[in-house]
């Protein structure tokens, strides 16, 4: 659906999808001319627009009863603290008195964060795409005094905004009926568009089901670069995880080549932080070399998990050394106090983009001194390669083996020097100017990264990493859930009380990655507990999907299904059931999984790379899917052995008790440690070693 607003300005050009990040302003020790409501806010971005002209006021009940009161429109402008056209829009904008003169008059102003409040930056997303075809972040919606929305776009100047502000208002007030009608059915393209009728059937998917929406995704790669074609790159860590278990799956050496391409480009690539760890956004270029330099906690969290799969399955020393290096960036960087960590780190410092991380040659010369030439070699530092006014992103050419081969000199000395050259250039780096962090702790965010810090413990073996994802776990116990209600975001001072389904999704998916690991079923315990929460807070009866928030003061209902840089929340709650279906031989767990994947499968035929989470769940179906059980006083040492390997479609848990659970029940024999190896409800016979049981899962494999 698209619709087309009869009214000339909705024709003002509205531009496309532009991300990047933006400076947040300190306000310490400065007196200002102006002052609003959001000086009462916690969140980053919202304070970031405190002592705009403009009176803002945060999203909530009191300002929308205002507008029904006054009878005025509504602008509802939504960003987060590291949007860099935000913050553009903002000054030429927002923090302009004639601008704010006109806003004021006419409008009530509501200022949202968006990772605060997803479930509005949802609705209204996607009402903007309904109406422009395009959407981005600064999103600026006009709605009527009732939410439902009139004019729609992304950034605009100063000379723009004000034209839509003009006639948006004057048109309304000549001619409320076309105006109402209008928005009547823009409201009801956003509530078709988050409808998802159940499917009945209950015919099992071909075991050829993904194989077509394969071949249609596979004209997308670039197999050269990596990735998808286009002019931008994103790294979309759901879509590389389900290709690594697809690949091994289905045998497809097509896509095994491909997703290790592209794990591999990313890791030359400017898109990642050689000198400090961590990875960028996205890549502004084909080639991953020139990133938007923001750093978001999502993408850190769900990369820390793929690349510690990666090494598990192709044994890459540089797979783990940026897993350990993106871990050191997280515990340097981005901890909390209390435990957590925080959302985001701007790309802008010192009024500039990419200042805290890129380089001019002679800083390189001064801080390398003989070594330069060799690093200028490996970073590709010349003219021809240089970014803006002389400043250069550091990205390698080509891959290390190579490059050794090509000066020879072994990898291990290779390895030496760049470990020498980052720590050398990190120490400087620190005497930069920081980019700014916005320090609220989402909830969603944080269980990612305890499922990454497990994966990384997983491949690893590494206690330490395990200890770090239980002390986040713990923080979030503590901070973010009270009585059942799990809260979405959370800093000192903050009043927030939201709580939305992908923080118990992610959250409980997390505490079942630790039973895997530790065997302590008090985490078993809470990822049940969470689950029976989000059943009660969430369910859509009609659709057996689950809501994306509880209340009911949006125009319409959010089901979030498809996958974006952070998974569908409902796709973790298909896997909550499919992995407590299989521990505990529960059909109901089974069921419930297998409705939600059907009511999605038509649309993972339709376009698969945006349904990838799906797709990896589906894997599950329509190929066995194995349970590997330990029980017995070594069984977390026996499990330990089995999570370093790449193991798709299997679970691995284990008891080192006697245990009324269904894969554990009457198979504990005092002073003895068996595996069992079970699929579809048959097992070998128990073996001793991790050995016989993997030539127990290759022997049903050959079945």
């Amino acid at each position: 659906m698209k619709l087309h607003y009869r009214y000339s300005f909705l024709l003002i050009t509205v531009l496309g999808l532009i991300f990047s990040t933006c400076k947040e302003k300190a306000d310490k020790g400065e007196e200002h001319a102006y002052t609003n409501a959001l000086v009462h806010e916690t969140s980053p971005y919202l304070l970031q627009h405190a002592h705009n002209p403009v009176d803002w006021v945060a999203w909530g009940e009191e300002a929308l009863e205002k507008a029904k009161e006054e009878e005025k429109l509504i602008i509802v402008s939504i960003g987060y603290s590291s949007c860099h056209w935000c913050h553009v829009m903002e000054e030429e904008c927002f923090e302009d008195e004639e601008v704010a003169a006109l806003m004021n008059e006419n409008f009530i102003n509501i200022k949202v964060d968006r990772e605060e409040r997803p479930d509005v930056d949802e609705v209204y997303m996607t009402a903007v795409q309904l109406m422009t075809g395009n959407g981005g972040w600064p999103l600026n919606v006009i709605l009527l005094p009732n939410g439902k929305p009139l004019y729609g776009g992304t950034y605009h100047t100063k000379a723009q905004w004000m034209e839509v502000l003009s006639e948006v208002n004057a048109k309304y007030n000549n001619d409320k009926a076309g105006a109402e009608d209008y928005a009547n059915r823009v409201a009801k393209g956003v509530a078709e568009v988050n409808f998802i009728p159940k499917v009945a059937s209950e015919q099992p998917l071909p075991d050829d089901f993904l194989e077509k929406p394969m071949e249609s995704w596979k004209l997308q790669w670039d197999m050269e670069k990596g990735g998808n074609l286009g002019r931008e790159k994103f790294i979309i860590p759901a879509n590389l995880n389900y290709l690594l278990n697809y690949a091994r799956l289905v045998d497809d050496l097509e896509t095994d080549v491909f997703v290790k391409n592209t794990l591999d480009k990313i890791l030359q690539g400017g898109i990642y932080d050689h000198v400090g760890g961590g990875f960028f956004r996205y890549s502004t270029d084909p080639s991953w070399k020139v990133p938007h330099f923001e750093k978001m906690l999502y993408d850190q969290a769900q990369l820390l998990s793929l690349y510690s799969k990666a090494y598990a399955l192709y044994k890459e020393p540089a797979y783990k050394k940026a897993v350990l290096q993106t871990i050191s960036f997280l515990e340097r960087e981005m901890k909390g106090s209390d435990g957590g960590f925080y959302a985001a780190m701007d790309a802008d410092s010192e009024g500039m983009e990419g200042a805290y991380y890129t380089w001019k040659e002679e800083e390189l010369k001064s801080i390398l001194g003989d070594d330069f030439g060799l690093f200028a070699e490996y970073y590709s530092i010349n003219p021809a390669a240089a970014w803006e006014e002389d400043r250069y992103v550091l990205f390698k050419e080509e891959p290390d083996v190579a490059f050794a081969k090509a000066h020879d000199i072994t990898l291990a000395d290779l390895s030496s020097k760049t470990d020498t050259w980052h720590k050398e250039l990190l120490e400087a780096r620190k005497e930069r100017i920081a980019p700014r962090k916005d320090d609220k702790i989402i909830t969603s965010w944080n269980a990612l990264l305890i499922s990454g810090f497990i994966d990384a413990y997983k491949a690893f073996g590494d206690p330490v990493l395990l200890e770090k994802a239980i002390v986040i776990f713990q923080s979030l116990k503590s901070s973010a859930f009270t009585d059942g209600k799990v809260l979405h975001s959370y800093k000192k001072g903050s009043t927030r009380e939201e709580g939305f389904l992908e923080d118990y999704a992610f959250l409980a998916r997390a505490s079942f990655s630790l039973y895997e690991v530790t065997l302590d079923t008090t985490y078993l315990d809470f990822t049940e507990k969470l689950m029976g929460e989000l059943e009660s807070r969430f369910s859509d009866e009609d659709s057996g999907m689950f809501r994306y928030n509880e209340g009911d003061e949006l125009i319409a209902s959010i089901i979030k299904i498809d996958d974006g840089v952070i998974p569908s929340p409902n796709a973790v709650v298909a896997e909550n059931y499919l992995l407590l279906g299989h521990l505990k031989y529960d059909k109901a767990y089974l069921e419930k999984a297998d409705q939600m994947l059907m009511t999605v499968s038509a649309r993972v035929g339709q376009a698969i790379n945006n349904y990838s989470y799906w797709s990896d769940l589906i894997l599950t179906r329509v190929n066995p899917f194995y349970e590997i059980v330990t029980v017995g006083e070594e069984a977390e040492l026996l499990s330990a052995e089995f999570h370093k390997l790449f193991l798709p479609s299997a679970l691995v848990v284990g008891s080192p008790v006697s245990s009324d659970l269904a894969l554990f029940k009457d198979r504990y024999m005092e002073g003895e440690t068996y595996i069992y190896v079970c699929t579809n409800n048959t097992c070998k016979l128990p073996v001793k070693t991790v050995i016989e049981g993997l030539q127990q899962l290759r022997d049903f494999q050959g079945n």
